[in-house]
């Protein structure tokens, strides 16, 4: 055999030999690319658009006009820059800390492998789904930018913008992170089986929670119970509750993360349960009161969006129809509980909306979910009584554990910061003294 034929042989031998390990090399990536649904990634990518509309700008329009005039820019600034703050902790550690491998501490927390979006490739698909991961990261980071702006209604008006911020980054890293892994990140409670489809506990439960012991600490307004003074821009609150309206529909059908059967009717019982919340709160009102107001009806409507969000995908529409009834009637009680009865001074009643809401509809998926009541069913074996303990021992964890680190971090905050305004600068607003400007130049 001559030299060049030697050589030839040779690196055909070689090149036989690679074969195997390019295949090897080649097999993931291309299985990972063939996971990938156009379609999903597609409605997931309009989902993300549409959580985000529901902070910028529907509840900043919300809260900002419930608010009075001399307070309204705060609020829109509070909702921003958490917006900011929260998107930037999302990829520096929270991210990883919710959804990342916890290892040994698996059951407890995730792991900061994932922390700066370390390890994670541009093609890379997040398990058990067919997005990419990219996708569900930016997904999932609408939810934890929300759930701490959802506290701002709580302490509006009295509260330092610098203790603001810090308690939204601690807060964040030591109450929302790792509920959010016990529920969705692999955690202990999603071992257990709690069903909390887009939040009734990640979400409402801790931020309606977190918000009532904040203002505890915090203390009432100036004048308050003795002067209630009314929302500035009622029209302001509408179009911002009509926002979170639309944007919910990518809160509930998003969290399916696919464009499936399950997204539709996620979106189908949202609907349903706003709708009938806000014509039950209406009624309230309007028997009670005499006349029925814009605030109320739409206060109604995030009731029952709150109440069905862990529900939404394990209902149907009759279910919704009874969950909406019973948001209406129970949030709106709890509003006169806290705020006549108790007297607490959570301003823009985040607690008795949201965090009894999302209980609530967390207890309620373990009732309405049964097929037999029209749901999608609880699983083999599994009866309503079952599952309605295990929601109610993720209730009792979320709530506890929410109250414990938020009185800490409050406590931490005030020594670092301070929590609130002097008194002179409460009685100008602080849209000039804290911002140093107006919200309307008259």
């Amino acid at each position: 055999m001559s030299a060049i034929a030697r050589r030839s042989a040779a690196v055909l031998g070689l090149a036989l030999l690679a074969i195997p390990f390019a295949l090897l090399s080649a097999g993931p990536a291309t299985a990972a690319e063939a996971k990938i649904d156009s379609a999903n990634t597609a409605w997931i990518l309009t989902a993300t658009a549409l959580v985000l509309f529901m902070t910028l700008p529907g509840l900043a329009l919300f809260y900002g006009g419930l608010v009075r005039a001399k307070n309204v820019l705060s609020v829109l600034m509070h909702c921003f820059a958490i917006a900011c703050l929260a998107s930037v902790l999302w990829l520096v550690c929270v991210y990883s800390l919710s959804f990342g491998d916890g290892g040994s501490l698996q059951s407890w927390i995730g792991g900061l492998e994932n922390a700066f979006f370390a390890g994670i490739g541009a093609g890379q698909v997040r398990a058990d789904t067919t997005l990419p991961e990219s996708v569900f990261f930016a997904f999932q980071m609408t939810f934890a930018i929300i759930t701490p702006a959802l506290i701002v209604g709580a302490f509006v008006e009295r509260m330092k913008f610098a203790a603001v911020l810090l308690f939204t980054a601690l807060w964040l890293i030591l109450v929302y992170a790792p509920v959010a892994h016990w529920v969705w990140g692999g955690g202990w409670l999603g071992g257990l089986g709690v069903k909390d489809f887009a939040g009734g506990l990640v979400v409402h439960a801790t931020a309606g929670t977190s918000a009532v012991v904040l203002v505890l600490v915090l203390g009432r307004r100036r004048g308050f119970p003795q002067e209630m003074h009314p929302p500035h821009n009622p029209g302001m609150v509408m179009i911002g509750a009509a926002m979170l309206w639309v944007g919910w529909f990518g809160f509930n059908a998003g969290s399916a993360l696919a464009a499936d059967a399950s997204a539709g009717m996620a979106l189908l019982v949202t609907h349903i349960s706003a709708a009938t919340a806000s014509l039950v709160w209406m009624t309230i009102e309007w028997v009670k009161g005499g006349k029925p107001s814009l605030v109320g009806i739409v206060t109604g409507t995030i009731a029952g969006l709150a109440t069905i969000t862990p529900a939404s995908g394990f209902v149907g529409p009759v279910g919704a129809l009874a969950i909406g009834v019973l948001a209406g009637i129970v949030c709106y009680g709890a509003v006169g509980l806290i705020r006549v009865r108790l007297k607490v001074d959570d301003s823009l009643d985040v607690f008795a909306v949201h965090g009894v809401g999302g209980i609530m509809g967390t207890l309620l998926t373990a009732v309405f979910g049964a097929s037999a009541l029209g749901g999608m069913g609880l699983g083999d074996k599994v009866s309503i009584g079952d599952q309605l303990w295990v929601q109610a021992v993720g209730v009792v964890v979320t709530v506890a554990w929410s109250v414990i680190l938020t009185f800490v971090i409050a406590k931490a905050v005030g020594g670092i910061v301070g929590l609130r305004v002097d008194e002179r600068d409460e009685t100008e607003g602080l849209d000039l003294t804290a911002h140093g400007e107006t919200g309307y130049n008259l």
